[in-house]
């Protein structure tokens, strides 16, 4: 109750409730009224013991931009999520179940596209990612802000998954880009091989 009532004063609805670590949506609710705060708290605990509270961004764009590389990332061109008619945000029915729109290119232009990359790169190295992520953004369509929306570690990564998808619009396909990640996963081994593992 107290976790509660803290939430309830300090984020203005409405707010996105999700498990820390999952994907596909699973778990998430989007919490319009405050007496659904704490069942929507419930529901993220079924799936992780962490759970994150982030306030709406109004409107917002979902743009998804796929990241390779270990201390020096590269990035795909943008893509875009547009949830089904019908689903409030890009929801479990939203992705595997409705017709929702995946376009790539996101409809950007080149200022925007050239800072959601920077922005992308930045996300990737503060949390020491390597080999592979995907960062996705949300963009206030009114104020043109930026926010990060998640980094997926561990993209989606079949043929038609928005991960490859990107980079294959981008001149990178689907067999190269396997032997870009392998190559990667062995150079990182290397290093963390000649790291030391005792005090003496």
């Amino acid at each position: 109750d107290k976790v509660v009532t803290r939430l309830r004063s300090r984020f203005a609805l409405p707010v996105f409730v999700k498990p820390a670590n999952l994907g596909s949506s699973v778990g998430i609710s989007k919490v319009r009224e405050p007496d659904a705060l704490e069942a929507a708290i419930d529901l993220a605990l079924q799936y992780d013991r962490k759970v994150l509270v982030e306030e709406a961004v109004p409107n917002a764009r979902e743009i998804e931009i796929s990241v390779l590389g270990n201390d020096e990332p590269e990035t795909s061109i943008p893509g875009e999520v547009v949830p089904a008619e019908g689903c409030d945000f890009y929801d479990y029915d939203a992705k595997y179940r409705l017709e929702s729109g995946l376009f790539v290119p996101a409809r950007l232009g080149k200022r925007q596209t050239a800072e959601a990359q920077r922005l992308a790169v930045d996300a990737y190295k503060a949390v020491d990612c390597a080999g592979m992520a995907r960062v996705d953004f949300l963009l206030d369509r009114e104020s043109g802000s930026w926010y990060v929306s998640e980094i997926n570690t561990i993209p989606g990564f079949t043929t038609i998954s928005m991960y490859p998808r990107l980079w294959d619009a981008s001149g990178i396909g689907y067999a190269e880009l396997l032997d870009r990640l392998i190559a990667l996963a062995l150079e990182r081994h290397a290093r963390r091989q000649r790291l030391r593992t005792t005090g003496t």
